[in-house]
């Protein structure tokens, strides 16, 4: 198959595709900049091996999964020359870009969260995959997903819920 007949199937695939693989790794990322450049890439490489990621029975979880993996390369490689901000200090909802995807109270939340934690709630909750499909992309087993997403939820409650609980006391 050569590259232009290649084309039309994989604009398709991107046109259907990109949004949703954005929102999902902005979520595990944590920054809307990075996401994209993470999402651009794995893109990029997804129609370099078209022939191959057309044929993933998931082919949106094989982007999300490269964009991640990217994340966690870039991530390595950069370590020990920058300082990561602690999450648990992002709580300024005015601090929000504008044109932000999440309300910057849950991507606050969010941030708060072990990377592996986001991870398994970006790919359930925003790619919609099923706890085997997720347990496949991230290399776990079936259980430790359900455990990730029930101790993500919990503490999602417990930090979002007094918030909710005072904006309708107001």
């Amino acid at each position: 198959m050569g590259v232009g007949t290649q084309q039309p199937d994989f604009a398709e695939f991107y046109r259907g595709a990109a949004d949703e693989c954005l929102r999902t790794v902005m979520v595990a990322a944590g920054n809307q900049d990075t996401a994209q450049e993470l999402v651009d890439e794995a893109f990029a490489r997804a129609w370099a091996s078209w022939r191959t990621v057309s044929r993933h029975p998931a082919p949106k979880a094989w982007v999300v999964r490269t964009a991640l993996n990217l994340g966690i390369s870039r991530w390595r490689r950069r370590r020990r020359e920058i300082s990561v901000p602690d999450p648990a200090r992002i709580t300024d909802p005015a601090a929000a870009e504008p044109g932000a995807v999440a309300d910057p109270r849950i991507m606050a939340a969010l941030l708060r969260l072990p990377a592996r934690q986001r991870e398994v709630v970006a790919l359930r909750l925003i790619l919609d995959l099923d706890t085997a499909r997720t347990a496949e992309v991230l290399g776990i087993a079936p259980g430790t997903v359900m455990a990730h997403m029930g101790r993500a939820m919990a503490a999602l409650r417990h930090d979002l819920q007094p918030q909710l609980q005072q904006e309708n006391q107001s």
